[in-house]
């Protein structure tokens, strides 16, 4: 008799651990998400999304609407810039919905990177267009749909900490259309390349 319920006893436990201990359907893409982060992702955005080289954007801490919106443009190949073509179409392909979920949330759980100083000058002008843009040419805030820390919001992306070669890069092409936004384009149309550069080293810096 103790025999058999220490049998039942003991099926009821394992039943039990294995409850807690698999993972649910949403926990299992995250895992898969984080894999495929560390696995190949890594190779150009760095651990965690911390780039090091300036041609591969910053990703973690990133907003994760964002995120997922850009690889969701990336896979329908609307997003045409020549490095998203290069990089990133053949990449976003593979990947399904679960998948372009799982990794949104990963980088945007992870802890961002810190800001790098740059030229004290350039970077004070840089916060001068950031904070109240330049009216005598129509350029509004950044900070209006960004955020006074540039932590972005939602389909805002987060630009503290970007590389500032980067911004730039992304400015200029969508300047010249080459990437399609249009709400920014009416916004960078008239931007000189010195005020890219200061902005972006300002966002840099944070």
């Amino acid at each position: 008799m103790k025999t058999g319920i220490s049998c039942v006893l003991g099926l009821l436990l394992v039943a039990l651990h294995a409850h807690v201990t698999a993972a649910t359907p949403v926990q299992a893409t995250e895992q898969a998400a984080a894999r495929k982060a560390v696995e190949l992702c890594s190779a150009c955005h760095g651990p965690g999304g911390v780039s090091i080289s300036p041609t591969f954007p910053q990703l973690a801490g990133q907003q994760e609407e964002y995120l997922q919106s850009q690889m969701e443009a990336l896979k329908a190949r609307k997003r045409a810039d020549p490095d998203a073509h290069d990089f990133m179409w053949g990449i976003a392909a593979l990947l399904d919905d679960k998948m372009i979920a799982g990794l949104a949330h990963y980088y945007a759980s992870q802890s961002p990177p810190r800001g790098q100083p740059g030229d004290p000058a350039l970077t004070a002008k840089g916060k001068e267009l950031y904070d109240k843009g330049n009216p005598s040419k129509n350029i509004p805030a950044c900070n209006s749909c960004h955020g006074a820390d540039a932590a972005g919001m939602g389909q805002f992306p987060r630009l503290a900490g970007q590389h500032a070669a980067y911004t730039v890069k992304q400015l200029t092409v969508i300047q010249s259309a080459l990437r399609a936004a249009p709400v920014m384009h009416g916004i960078v149309k008239d931007m000189s390349k010195e005020e890219m550069a200061a902005v972006a080293a300002y966002l840099q810096s944070r």
